[in-house]
């Protein structure tokens, strides 16, 4: 299955008052990695999204394991883990510079209309780029 990874530098604002990154901004992190995942294998999620379809989170598992501090370097891995019918899941992690394990991450996302905010099988051209993955 696929492997996307990204870099970001942890801001100052990504943190508590000890320099160790809040555990709300994991969150965008792994929405980076997915966006990005999805970039790489020429889906943009903005062409999505305005020919009607989205894909929002329907569950989302994260483990910390280390902390993430001020000014480190991240590694964000996305790797599709299956496409089924309407629904498409990623398993994720972030590595420190040294390529520590820091936090785990499992999403499931459901592509929906955006009209009728209903589950649908996502577009032929999407469907056959990650068809072939799963």
């Amino acid at each position: 299955m696929k492997l996307n990874e990204i870099q970001i530098r942890v801001r100052y604002s990504e943190t508590d008052q000890m320099g160790v990154v809040y555990h709300g901004s994991y969150v965008p992190y792994f929405e980076i990695g997915r966006v990005e995942w999805l970039r790489n294998q020429g889906i943009s999620y903005k062409a999505l999204e305005e020919s009607g379809v989205a894909l929002p989170i329907v569950s989302m598992h994260i483990n910390y394991k280390k902390p993430a501090r001020y000014d480190d370097l991240l590694t964000v891995s996305t790797r599709l883990r299956q496409y089924k019918g309407v629904k498409i899941e990623f398993d994720c992690e972030i590595r420190s510079e040294s390529d520590e394990l820091l936090t785990t991450a499992h999403f499931i996302l459901v592509f929906v209309d955006v009209k009728t905010g209903r589950p649908i099988v996502p577009p032929a051209e999407v469907l056959a780029i990650i068809d072939t993955d799963s």
